[in-house]
């Protein structure tokens, strides 16, 4: 489309924009879409009319923040400071700085931390007052080894952000990082992005090697115990867990899931929670529930002979020896050992 005037392509890109708003859902705004494409294609002829035009600059430039293209915003924010220079903290560097967080966040993504590093220190140049540029200015420093920088940034975006326990959680780290070295620390902030996108797998093998690098890396070991627990695989929670509780930092928490962890690499973890369920369903009185429960875990796995016993027990408490005396049974049948299943056993079998 040809334009008689820079004011005439001007103020259709501002209508086009204006229409793309009300025609769009909310939150929805992409280069790709038509009105866009044409509110872009319009202010890029004002400008192509007049390139010294800083109020046509700045349209383009704000087109392209919002429809999120950010390789187009970085490029034309920077033409618009030429004629305009920035000023730090205003709406418009504020614009331009999200353009910077969004690619630098982008190359961090794809495993490039120098190019991410850049794109979030210039972020803070445009915004000081970004706390997301001064936490991930903060994390590629810390995956880099640069540990007092990463403290300071931390401790700039935590000034804005108090309320934010990722960044204080990092911001231990980073004062911990030297004890565990660049290799761990950057392995343990990589899995724990890979956590927070969602990427189980890769975050369970970045908390694993992040410990096997740093035995002495009590988080890692317990972040990749919790996840494989969450995931179901008991024996990688096994060997996280067993690695905790080698450490002088092991709490009563680590304790009870490595009993879990031993227990699930045995029996299954579907089984063992259930069966731990139903335990406290006994203790807290809701003995039909426990039993239910019980009987449920001896079917996810058969041959849990601590399951079947305590089948038998609540069986046995309601007077249903029959039922009592065959979960003893297959308790004692299971576990030989095991003479209080065996000594209810013969009660049961004699109804009393």
């Amino acid at each position: 489309m040809t334009y008689t005037s820079a004011a005439d392509a001007a103020a259709a890109a501002q209508k086009f924009a204006d229409e793309a708003r009300k025609t769009y859902p909310k939150g929805s705004a992409n280069i790709d879409q038509a009105l866009w494409t044409q509110a872009a294609a319009a202010a890029e002829a004002a400008v192509l009319a007049e390139p010294g035009n800083a109020d046509y600059l700045k349209l383009r430039a704000q087109i392209y923040t919002e429809v999120g293209f950010w390789r187009q915003a970085e490029v034309t924010w920077a033409a618009y400071f030429k004629v305009v220079p920035a000023v730090p903290g205003s709406r418009d560097a504020q614009q331009a700085g999200l353009a910077q967080y969004n690619l630098g966040y982008s190359a961090y993504v794809r495993n490039q931390p120098d190019l991410a590093a850049r794109y979030f220190a210039e972020c803070l140049k445009f915004d000081p007052q970004s706390a997301q540029c001064a936490g991930w200015a903060a994390r590629t420093a810390l995956e880099g080894g640069d540990y007092a920088r990463a403290q300071a940034l931390y401790a700039q975006a935590i000034a804005l952000t108090p309320g934010d326990k990722s960044l204080k959680y990092f911001q231990g780290l980073a004062q911990k990082a030297a004890d565990y070295g660049p290799a761990a620390t950057g392995a343990f902030s990589r899995a724990y992005a890979d956590l927070d996108a969602g990427r189980k797998t890769q975050a369970l093998a970045g908390f694993q090697a992040a410990a096997r690098s740093a035995p002495n890396f009590t988080e890692a070991w317990r972040q990749a115990g919790r996840l494989a627990l969450d995931m179901g695989n008991a024996q990688a929670a096994l060997e996280a867990y067993q690695g905790v509780m080698a450490l002088p930092g092991a709490d009563a928490t680590d304790k009870f899931n490595l009993a879990l962890a031993q227990e699930g690499a045995q029996y299954g973890l579907d089984a063992v929670r259930t069966f731990r369920a139903a335990y406290g369903q006994y203790t807290a009185g809701d003995k039909a529930a426990a039993q239910s429960g019980f009987q449920q875990a001896t079917a996810q796995n058969p041959d849990y002979a601590k399951a079947w016993a305590w089948l038998g027990r609540t069986r046995y408490e309601a007077k249903n020896y029959a039922g009592a005396a065959e979960a003893y049974g297959r308790a004692v049948a299971l576990d030989p050992n095991d003479k209080s299943s065996a000594y209810f056993l013969k009660l049961a079998q004699q109804g009393k």
